[in-house]
């Protein structure tokens, strides 16, 4: 090809690229272009292929070949095409262009190959990201210019400018979708007759100071607050016919359904898997007959992703892992998150904000991020904004900067070095800092359930709370395992897989009838938990919903309350259960604190009773026989809470500083640090996943834990090598057909092809290099149109453009005679340095290549260095699944 017919080649190939992903993905299969469900990898004894193994097909790189059943302008087709151009990326610009033909670094600095953009379902290479980064840092401080000084001091201080803007609009997203739920949550009730746009806490001035008695069933709202209108007052011939309480009791669920059905559709249809293709994943040789082989043999389809729906941790950690899914944090997703959150929380459905509010500012850091290449274009480095952002979440969701912070060490990120815990602590400060501005709900707090207590804890009071721990940690460990069940055998294999919006109806439904009755339940998961943790004085009026005490000598006075709670807490738990997985943005940290703190309230005011009726029984120093006081219930309900929160997502260190922030006191450290370890102990003895875990492995993420500890036993190396990867000789002839027919027909993933030269005494083959798939396809991209042109793979290369960060030869604004380059030799696009290993090295040591130097491959060499296999990540990620299973 020459240089003239470059702009005319590009032209056409960009054509064929923006073509979308328009086949509807088959929900019935599971594999999500990620892991498997196990079919037996290891075999004693045996060594088997890759081929071989059945439960690597789903792992298979779905080509994009086999995605286009669909007829090119049906109505799916052109909806596809409308949303995919919402994500396209160009065709290759991931890696930096050349600034001039004369750029050349030191030969100390080599890359290792170009690289173009990633594709969806692919992992990331940090080693490839991470030399981009040194050989583009290296640039800049080569030039001595006050403009380059300028340059280089801006480029140091980038981080820090794009974490403070994440930081701030990561808090103006939180405010606007907590007074958005707070007005959508009371317009079930009813709403403000002076300003419809107010919630009824800013139509009612006199209850802001918390005291939420108005929003029990049995109050008459007019009396309380004049200007607050109900439905039955808006509907009076209703109210006289069927009653004022059956009046509420119907527009209180139409209502609810409405906002969950919002909800649902908004996730479904706008944030559907399909629907977000790029550049690189449309069939870059559609129109080529060579790949009729690869249509007629259709690959396994990926499995049918939402991407608001849920909480959107398991995914974010699966992201920050080094895995890619476009469009996950993007704006479409950021927008449907954040409005759908805040209907399906007004809803009433047994979810919370919490969870979600990660994900949001993780879309806000990724979008925020893309302002600067030095970021857009380096994946690995995106994820240290990322890592700000999840802190920045938890700061919004629970007042908790420090807390935030630990959160995103602890929970989400897997590379966390001192320069980001730094930038993830300033960026949850600007968080904190710009939500206490805003103050959404109008009383200075964070949070609404954050409080304080006037009283110390006592030496006694150890053994209930040691027992609250070990009661968090049974409910976390058997809510884990039952909402797996449920989303496993009857979510995903009934009809209630199939029509996912039924689901959500039904639930709503079900969730209305039961919590309509109960005050308890009827109000806002944030409500409940702030009168389960408030402290109650004698003296004052506030009741908290009838939750204050003020006389427990008599069981008579206690039983009441207590049965409400119980009642309340079996429901939550219920209703949580299977409502956590539904479609629709649903975070599980405030019904699983609504849980605990039911719990704990219940003990605490049991143990009042007792330090009133018997005294003697207890150990208590420093406390009077008849005072009541001595005893907090709102302190046991804030440790059931932690407790059981640690059951069920296995944190601790991030759980325990969260607490001590609501509480603005270290003063119950100690109950607290006591029961979120004990209840992760016991969760852990009963069940080894936590919720996140779970939900990555019922999804068949491939998300790599750098946590677990495996035990090899008398496994080898060769139990897992693939030996059946196609390979590239240089010895032969390679034509441009003939490597895209070896591109259509391979089941290569997301790596590559070996480049191998025969050895010198033809013994065997040695490693030349190493190519991957999407830079092999479009090498072939620039010369589709000489079939019968031989591609060339030099042996041994010092190129130029080796050392740079160029990504595709059109970017350079240079023809190819400028840059006297051959457009088919492809040595440039190839890793001539791959990670390499001796077939008789430990497993464990192969294990850390993939975890402590996210490698996404790794080439397996004989004693004498002769090519013997390949590993690559998701073949071993499927190998320790099954692994895991065995043991």
């Amino acid at each position: 090809m020459t240089a003239s017919e470059l702009p005319e080649a590009h032209e056409q190939i960009a054509d064929l690229s923006a073509s979308s992903e328009t086949t509807r993905l088959d929900p019935s299969q599971r594999s999500y272009g990620t892991l498997p469900a196990s079919n037996g990898f290891i075999r004693h004894g045996i060594r088997r292929t890759i081929s071989q193994i059945s439960a690597l097909n789903s792992l298979r790189r779905v080509r994009s070949g086999s995605l286009t059943s669909t007829p090119l302008y049906s109505p799916s087709g052109l909806r596809d095409r409308t949303f995919g151009r919402l994500s396209v990326r160009p065709l290759s610009a991931y890696d930096e262009p050349l600034a001039s033909k004369d750029d050349i670094l030191d030969a100390d600095a080599k890359v290792n190959g170009i690289r173009v953009w990633y594709t969806s379902y692919t992992s990331i290479d940090w080693l490839h990201d991470a030399i981009k980064d040194s050989l583009r840092f290296s640039r800049l401080r080569k030039r001595k210019s006050l403009r380059a000084r300028v340059r280089l001091a801006f480029d140091k201080s980038l981080g820090w400018i794009i974490v403070t803007i994440v930081g701030f609009l990561t808090a103006v997203v939180a405010f606007l979708v907590v007074r958005s739920e707070q007005l959508l949550f009371d317009l079930k009730e009813g709403y403000c007759r002076h300003a419809w746009w107010k919630a009824k806490r800013f139509c009612c001035p006199a209850f802001e100071d918390g005291d939420f008695t108005f929003s029990d069933p049995g109050a008459h709202s007019t009396s309380l607050c004049p200007a607050w209108k109900t439905w039955s007052e808006v509907v009076p011939f209703g109210s006289n016919l069927f009653g004022e309480n059956t009046v509420e009791y119907f527009s209180y669920t139409c209502i609810a359904l409405i906002l969950a059905l919002l909800s649902s559709l908004l996730t479904i249809y706008l944030t559907n898997s399909t629907t977000f293709v790029t550049r690189k994943e449309a069939n870059i040789a559609l129109s080529d007959p060579l790949n009729k082989s690869a249509k007629s043999n259709p690959e396994p389809r990926r499995k049918v992703m939402y991407y608001a729906a849920g909480s959107g941790i398991p995914e974010i950690k699966t992201i920050l892992s080094g895995f890619v899914i476009h469009g996950y944090l993007g704006a479409r997703t950021l927008f449907t998150k954040s409005v759908g959150l805040a209907l399906s929380v007004a809803s009433g459905l047994s979810l919370g904000k919490e969870g979600p509010f990660v994900h949001i500012a993780s879309c806000v850091g990724n979008i925020v991020s893309r302002i600067t290449g030095k970021y857009e274009n380096n994946e690995a480095k995106r994820r240290e904004i990322l890592s700000a952002a999840c802190a920045a979440g938890v700061a919004v969701a629970f007042g908790a900067p420090i807390g935030g912070t630990l959160f995103s060490l602890e929970e989400v990120s897997y590379f966390f070095p001192p320069k980001v815990m730094w930038r993830s602590f300033f960026c949850a400060m600007i968080a904190a800092i710009t939500l206490k501005l805003l103050d959404p709900f109008g009383t200075g707090k964070l949070v609404l359930f954050q409080v304080t207590y006037e009283k110390d804890w006592h030496a006694w009071e150890l053994f209930p709370f040691l027992f609250l721990g070990v009661v968090g940690g049974i409910y976390g460990a058997y809510f884990s395992k039952l909402n797996h069940r449920w989303s496993k055998h009857v979510r995903n294999k009934t009809f209630l897989g199939r029509h996912p919006v039924v689901e959500v109806l039904l639930i709503t439904l079900l969730t209305s009838i039961l919590c309509f009755l109960n005050p308890f339940t009827r109000m806002g998961g944030t409500e409940l938990i702030y009168n389960l943790f408030s402290e109650c004085e004698s003296g004052s009026k506030k009741s908290h919903s009838g939750l204050c005490v003020f006389d427990p000598s008599s069981f008579g006075n206690i039983w009441p309350v207590v049965r409400s709670i119980l009642v309340a807490m079996v429901v939550k738990s219920v209703l949580t259960i299977v409502t956590f997985g539904i479609k629709l943005p649903a975070g599980i940290f405030i019904p699983t604190l609504g849980v605990g703190a039911c719990a704990g309230r219940v003990l605490g005011i049991a143990m009042q009773w007792l330090e009133v009726n018997h005294s003697g029984l207890l150990f208590n120093k420093g406390c009077g026989g008849d005072d009541a006081e001595c005893v907090v219930p709102g302190l046991y309900a804030m440790v059931g809470a932690a407790a059981t929160l640690s059951g069920v997502t296995r944190t601790t260190v991030s759980l325990a500083v969260i607490m001590f922030e609501l509480t603005d006191t270290l003063t119950y450290a100690v109950p607290v640090m006591l029961s979120v370890l004990v209840a992760k102990t016991v969760a852990d003895a009963l069940e080894p996943k936590g919720i996140y875990d779970l939900v990555i492995e019922l999804n068949q993420l491939p998300y790599l834990d750098s946590k677990h500890e495996y035990l090899w036993g008398s496994l080898q190396i060769h139990d897992v090598i693939s030996r059946d990867v196609d390979v590239i000789r240089v010895d032969q002839k390679n034509t441009v057909a003939h490597l895209k027919e070896l591109l259509a027909s391979s089941t290569a993933d997301d790596n590559g092809f070996p480049i191998l030269r025969p050895d010198l005494n033809d013994t065997g083959l040695r490693m030349v290099g190493y190519i991957g798939v999407n830079e092999l396809e479009h090498a072939l991209s620039l010369v589709s149109e000489d079939p019968e042109g031989e591609v060339i793979f030099h042996t041994s290369s010092s190129h130029h453009l080796a050392s740079s960060s160029v990504s595709s030869l059109q970017e350079t604004g240079l023809s190819a005679s400028d840059l006297n380059i051959d457009l088919l030799d492809f040595t440039p696009y190839m890793d001539q340095a791959p990670l390499t290993m001796a077939n008789n090295s430990p497993m464990e040591l192969l294990h850390q290549f993939f975890v402590k130097l996210g490698a996404r491959y790794v080439v397996i060499t004989d004693v004498d260095g002769l090519y013997d296999g390949v590993i690559d990540k998701k073949t071993w990620l499927a190998f320790l699944s099954d692994l895991e299973e065995k043991s």
